[in-house]
């Protein structure tokens, strides 16, 4: 569970702890920017966020979903197949996420793309 959860009146007296609560923390943001690129299996975070545990990924999903953010599919396969996106409200996200990015590569000097 959360460290931390604003009730409903921290969007009105304090948007900049709202935002925070909704994408701080170690993963989310990194979560939130892979998703940005399009649909991805859980499988396929897992392996793009290598030193993310199955714990951690399976709660930060769990409350980007609760926060209406991000979008859980589940097809009714053998063996099932989950699928996340962005839904239009977590989308609003992108110049967040881009200009967090920007101002970390321009701190460390690092490729965009982690992965580069």
């Amino acid at each position: 569970m959360r460290k931390q959860r604003h009730g409903d009146n921290a969007r009105i007296d304090c948007p900049m702890e709202y935002t925070l609560d909704l994408i701080g923390g170690k993963w989310k943001g990194a979560i939130l920017y892979r998703l940005l690129e399009g649909t991805r299996r859980y499988g396929e975070l897992r392996r793009l966020l290598c030193r993310i545990t199955q714990r951690s990924l399976t709660q930060q999903l769990r409350e980007l979903e609760d926060d209406g953010l991000v979008h859980r599919e589940v097809f009714a396969e053998v063996p099932p197949r989950v699928e996340y996106s962005l839904t239009d409200k977590g989308r609003t996200l992108a110049p967040v996420l881009n200009a967090l990015l920007a101002w970390g590569v321009g701190q460390v000097g690092l490729p965009k793309n982690p992965a580069d």
